[in-house]
């Protein structure tokens, strides 16, 4: 099993960047994949995640509908668009996945399988 996210780097106050999360090794429209953050100093915090049963999705409060979170079965990917980014969105971004629902999406436990992350840099 192996998650790759990409699509990380450097933007300023205001830009967009998508990330893109890569599946290998199992059947990927079985698991329910969502994306974290982890900024220096600090806590791992879910971003967002889409549901695989129903397509349902969920978002941080702090996303405040600057994020879309995407997945494309045909691609074995998940995608997370991000607009108007803002410095304190700065942090190292990972996709994770899960196959148990009756926990908080939100929390780190939930999640079996993490990709290595990507860094995101946003300056002011």
């Amino acid at each position: 099993v192996q998650l790759v996210e990409s699509g990380g780097g450097l933007v300023q106050a205001g830009g967009s960047l998508r990330l893109s999360c890569a599946h290998s090794g199992f059947i990927f429209d079985s698991w329910t994949i969502g994306w974290f953050r982890q900024a220096p100093g600090k806590a791992r915090e879910g971003v967002a995640r889409i549901e695989r049963r129903d397509g349902s999705t969920h978002y941080a409060d702090f996303v405040e509908g600057r994020f879309t979170i995407s997945r494309e079965n045909a691609k074995m990917a998940l995608y997370l668009q991000m607009n108007s980014l803002k410095p304190e969105d700065t942090a190292v971004y990972y996709c994770a996945s899960t196959r148990r629902y009756d926990r908080p999406w939100d929390q780190v436990g939930t999640y079996d399988y993490w990709g290595q992350g990507t860094q995101v840099t946003v300056s002011s």
